[in-house]
Formats: structure tokens, sequence, C-alpha cells
């Protein structure tokens, strides 16, 4: 991932630094276990603990003649300790700590991603009530349908977050297992016991079954989950860059004081933050495909999903980490445009209304077709001449007549009852008290 993409407090699980500690934290740990039942001595233990450390340029110059990246590290441990390491990594494959290590660093990095997602839902909140009765026009297929509020886009994307915090916890749940179970999985020469001082130490939970690693499928929900939460974002990031469009302009990304929009154009405003975010989501689909991938390994495994993880794990977490740091001033700094929503409803000259005129005629007597007939073929006039309006075009049909007189055929063109039931979806989404 591109340094600059990198916050500071995601990027520092994914930092050798991080890593290496986290290695140290459960070899220290398991031989902790190990004392405990008495097998290695009190005062190795001390040694141990006292004197571990570790270096990492050293480790990575132990590495290219190893060209094995644990052995390195425990070489470079050992000559801190000296002979009591001899105890250090007893019993254990590389993947007990390779494997518990990454599940602790999906773990937190995915905490890091459940804090913005709730964050994220708060300010589409409080955008949401701010703009509960702010009229707009719906679209379907890009076409104007029927009135609907800029608080009930908000509201729909406050809803998904929430889902994708569910997706998020449960993710991180089903990831944060950890395994000290040896070469394939039998706890040969370990007591199960390591493994469970170890995890809880760790905050993690044992695995109930491993064979030489932490099986993929649950890696594979945590970077599908992520895409998903990508998605979403994207979502969110498209309908704002169609409402930035000159000709629509309901609705702007923020532009500060001393921005460009165009090294050639003066005079743009371009929603590149969204844009940024439609492209973002791309790649964390493209990777969650290859989490999919890694779940089929030979036997007990292969370490084809090694090098793919080194790459897809940690660019996911820091991209969703920068788009939701970016959507989250995104959609707190979003500029409405009420006044050009209400021109943008009355493009149409009434056109939005010819539901309720067909159901008011059905209401009058008519049938469904007959009613269909007489709104469309006004209707159709009303496409093919910008100065016709429907309303002045019903009014003239004689068809209508039958069913409706004019006081009755003004009323349905009135906005207000056309949103009475905000108030109600409201109350079931961002004004619910289970929230």
């Amino acid at each position: 991932m591109i340094s600059r993409y990198t916050l500071p407090e995601m990027g520092k699980i994914w930092e050798d630094e991080f890593k290496f500690s986290t290695w140290l934290k459960i070899e220290i740990l398991a031989v902790e276990a190990r004392a405990e039942q008495g097998e290695v001595p009190k005062e190795d233990l001390e040694i141990i603990k006292s004197k571990a450390q570790f270096d990492v340029d050293r480790i990575l110059e132990i590495e290219k003649t190893t060209r094995h990246d644990v052995i390195a590290f425990l070489t470079n441990v050992a000559e801190y300790v000296g002979k009591p390491s001899r105890h250090i990594h007893y019993g254990m494959t590389s993947s007990d700590i390779l494997d518990t290590t990454l599940a602790y660093q999906m773990k937190s990095a995915g905490e890091i991603l459940l804090r913005q997602l709730n964050e994220l839902k708060e300010i589409l909140r409080k955008r949401a009530l701010e703009h509960k009765y702010t009229v707009c026009i719906g679209r379907s297929h890009g076409i104007h349908a029927e009135p609907t509020t800029m608080g009930l886009k908000f509201a729909l994307w406050f809803e998904e977050i929430k889902r994708n915090i569910t997706r998020l916890e449960q993710a991180i749940e089903v990831i944060s297992v950890g395994q000290i179970s040896g070469a394939v999985g039998t706890f040969e020469h370990l007591s199960p016991f390591v493994e469970e001082y170890v995890c809880k130490k760790m905050g993690l939970k044992p695995a109930s079954i491993s064979t030489q690693v932490i099986q993929r499928d649950r890696h594979a929900q945590f970077l599908t989950t992520l895409a998903i939460v990508g998605a979403t974002l994207e979502k969110i990031a498209v309908e704002i860059r169609h409402l930035q469009k000159t000709e629509v302009l309901e609705a702007e990304e923020y532009f500060s004081k001393g921005q460009k929009g165009s090294s050639a154009m003066p005079h743009k405003r371009n929603p590149i933050v969204s844009e940024r975010i439609t492209g973002l989501a791309r790649i964390l689909r493209s990777n969650s495909i290859a989490a999919l991938e890694n779940v089929a390994l030979w036997h007990e495994r292969d370490i084809s999903h090694s090098s793919v993880e080194r790459i897809i794990v940690p660019d996911s977490t820091i991209a969703l980490n920068y788009m939701l740091d970016l959507m989250i001033k995104l959609i707190d700094n979003l500029i409405i445009y009420p006044e050009n929503m209400i021109k943008n409803l009355k493009k149409t000259r009434g056109l939005i209304f010819s539901q309720k005129v067909l159901l008011k005629l059905v209401e009058a007597g008519a049938t469904r077709e007959e009613a269909y007939k007489i709104v469309q073929d006004s209707a159709m006039k009303v496409w093919r001449d910008e100065n016709k309006n429907l309303l002045d075009e019903l009014l003239q049909s004689e068809e209508i007549k039958k069913y409706l007189n004019p006081d009755d055929l003004k009323d349905v063109f009135e906005l207000d009852n056309s949103l009475k039931n905000v108030d109600f979806i409201f109350a079931r989404t961002v004004e619910s008290k289970s929230d």
C-alpha cells in the first residue's frame, strides 16, 4: 500500500517491530506455560524474560542466509538469551507464532476499523436528522421517479453501515483464534495447556482444531467482510459523484481554500475523494478473491497462502482504514443544495406525480389499464414538448374528466402528501431506540 495512504495507528500493526514483538511475546508466554507445568526451570524462565529481545536489522541480515524468517528471529533472540534459549519454540512449528500473530494483528486492525464504522454511523445519523425533510427527486435508472428526501438517503446508508458493523464484529470474532499445536496440529510435543495459556494472554481463543495452520476460511471471511464494507463506501461515493454533476449539483464535496480541481481548467471542483474511494473499493474486492483462493491448501499445509497474505491482509486493512477516514470527513462536510433539489424536482414539469394521478383514477373507478393509458398519453406529450406540463395536459383530457374534477386533480400535484411516511421510516432507522 502506498505509504501516504497509511494512517499511523493502522500502519504500526503491520511494521516489523510490531510483528517481531508479538512473536517474542508468544514465545515467552509458551515458555511461561511450560514452566507452570514444571517443564522449564524457573531460573531459566526469568533469564528468558529479562534478556529476550531482538534487533530487526539483525534478523533481516540472518534471514539472507537462512531464507527463513522465523529461524532468523529465533537465532537473533538466542544471541541475547544464551543457553536458556533452548526452551524457546520447544515443540512448536513456525505457523504457531506466524498464524497466532497474524490473528492478533487482524483482530487489532479490525478493532480500529470497527471504531471508524461506528463513528461514520453516528455522522450519518446526524446528517439524516439534519436533512430529514430536505425534499429531492428520487431516481430510478437515473431518471426522475418520485420525491424522496436527502435525509432518507443518509438513513439508508446509516442502516447499511449498521449491518457492516455486525458483519465486522462477527469477522473479528472468527479470526481471533490462535494455535500452539505443533507440526501438524496434534500437540505431539506440547500440552494443549500451552495453547490455552498463550491464547488467553493474547486475548484470543484456541482454534478448536488446526493442522499446521489455522484454517483460511477464517481469513477469507475477514477479507470478504472488508470488501463488503468497501462496496458500501463505494455505493455512497458513487451517489455523491452523481449528485455533484454540473447538471444536477444537489450535493458537493467540500472544496477547501487553496484547493485546485484541474491543472488545465481553473473552474473545476471535482469529486476526487469519492472517486478515490470508488477506486480503492476495487482493490478490496480483488484481495477478497485472493483470500478465497487461499482456503484450499495441500494436506495439512503448504505455503501458497503465505506470500499472498503478506500483501492482501496489510493492504486491505490499510486501504479500508484510509477509505473510512476519507468517508467520515466527506459525509461530515458534505455540502447540500436544497434550492437545486427543488429546481430539479420541477424539471420534468409534473411528471413525477404520474403514479399519484394513476392511483387517483383507479380510486375513482377506472381500471388500472385505462388509468395508465390516460396518464401515459398526457405524459408522453410533456416528454416531447418542454413547454408543456402534466397538470395542464390532464386538465385538457376529456378522458380524465370522466373521473376527476379539476380541484381533485390539482390536489394530486401537491408535494406535501408525497412524504407523509418519512417519520415512520425514521422511527425504525436513525431514530430507533434500539440503536
